[in-house]
């Protein structure tokens, strides 16, 4: 029992380091997207719905850059398959947060930054289980 500890440890280990750099790298391209959509509308004018589209492409452009080669180092799957793959969990996790808000901020009336804050998290959780086990498919790889 002892001897496989130290290896349930390491593979532990390894999911956290592998979810923390994920859950960082889509703060980080979070941030980016909402600037990108400030400068575009603010600055250069451009319609709300058409700068939200192009600022979030952008955003998960650099997060699948970043995310490929940090967070999922080691996939076998094709650049432009990944990609694909990638922007197809993204818009469904685009579809099903406008969907959660809307559920829970009519049905709470609570505070719609924390509920997107908490829809956040739920969903950002269920697209690194996805891009792990199915798109990269690096589960228990070392980074």
């Amino acid at each position: 029992m002892t001897d496989t500890a130290p290896a349930g440890n390491r593979l532990l280990n390894l999911r956290l380091k592998r979810f923390f750099r994920y859950a960082a790298v889509g703060g980080a391209t979070f941030l980016f997207d909402l600037s990108l959509l400030w400068i575009l509308i603010e600055k250069f004018h451009v319609h709300y719905l058409h700068a939200s589209v192009s600022g979030f492409l952008i955003a998960v452009s650099v997060n699948y850059s970043i995310s490929r080669r940090w967070v999922f180092k080691g996939s076998q799957r094709r650049l432009a398959a990944g990609y694909l793959y990638f922007l197809k969990t993204a818009a469904a996790g685009a579809m099903a947060t406008g969907f959660l808000m809307w559920l829970f901020c009519a049905a709470t009336h609570g505070p719609y930054l924390l509920i997107r804050i908490i829809i956040a998290a739920v969903v950002g959780t269920g697209n690194y289980l996805i891009h792990l086990y199915l798109n990269f498919r690096v589960a228990g790889h070392e980074l």
